[in-house]
């Protein structure tokens, strides 16, 4: 049986949120006249994410990485579908998601792209957050969230950049540039969107954000003049060690 569709969802520790979000593909899924599959990118899980996983249909590959760009890779690499499409495991997609990424790839206009971003609640920070974050997609472009290109599109560019921040808006850039070069452009999802998860919000307070680039803003500015340690820490704080706790 033909694969059209590749979901690849990496995953470090997510018991607790990634059925929902495999509800949510397979919902997607069932709008899609093609064939779907589902790889969850296990990452140093020592739960019982990959067991739910395989229970509710999906693929498991195994990663000790600890760079994001790297596990996703993992996970396109072992994909059977022409096109690949992107999501965290704490996120879900809406029920059109994966017909509409199809139409637009077949229409041939396309490259790839992103999609709109939605919290999954809303308080006065978050909707500062949204805020940024669509006005910051709307000036640049490079829409992120659930990412998605054929197969042959990322493995031409090198997968997913192999940095460990911001390697969403590094790839982005490395598509839309890459579909220039092809008369394609990068796009965004016009009637569907990626439902974010409010967990760190809900743990640690809806200002956090905020919070965190106040108190490291001296790691923040060291950062951007090459000294990577402090803002590395960060990351393995607030991203690759975040579901140990």
């Amino acid at each position: 049986m033909k694969t059209h569709i590749s979901v690849i969802i990496p995953a470090h520790n997510e018991e607790k949120y990634i059925k929902r979000c495999l509800d949510s593909i397979k919902a997607a899924d069932q709008r899609f006249p093609g064939n779907t599959e589902i790889i969850v990118v296990c990452n140093r899980c020592t739960d019982q994410t990959g067991s739910i996983a395989e229970q509710n249909g999906a693929r498991i590959v195994l990663n000790e990485d600890r760079c994001i760009a790297k596990v996703r890779n993992a996970g396109i690499a072992t994909a059977k579908g022409k096109i690949i499409v992107t999501i965290d495991a704490d996120n879900r997609m809406t029920k059109n998601t994966l017909r509409e990424i199809y139409a637009l790839l077949k229409s041939g206009k396309y490259i790839g792209g992103g999609v709109p971003i939605r919290f999954e609640r809303y308080s006065f920070p978050l909707w500062c957050n949204d805020i940024l974050c669509r006005i910051s997609f709307k000036l640049t472009g490079l829409y992120c969230g659930i990412f998605w290109a054929e197969k042959k599109s990322f493995d031409a560019i090198g997968g997913f950049a192999d940095i460990k921040a911001m390697e969403d808006v590094a790839t982005a850039k490395q598509l839309k540039r890459y579909g220039k070069k092809h008369g394609k452009e990068y796009t965004v999802l016009r009637k569907n969107y990626l439902i974010n998860s409010t967990r760190k919000y809900d743990d640690l307070g809806d200002w956090l954000y905020f919070k965190l680039m106040i108190k490291n803003a001296g790691t923040l500015i060291k950062a951007a003049f090459g000294d990577k340690s402090g803002i590395d820490r960060l990351l393995d704080e607030m991203f690759y060690d975040y579901n140990d706790r």
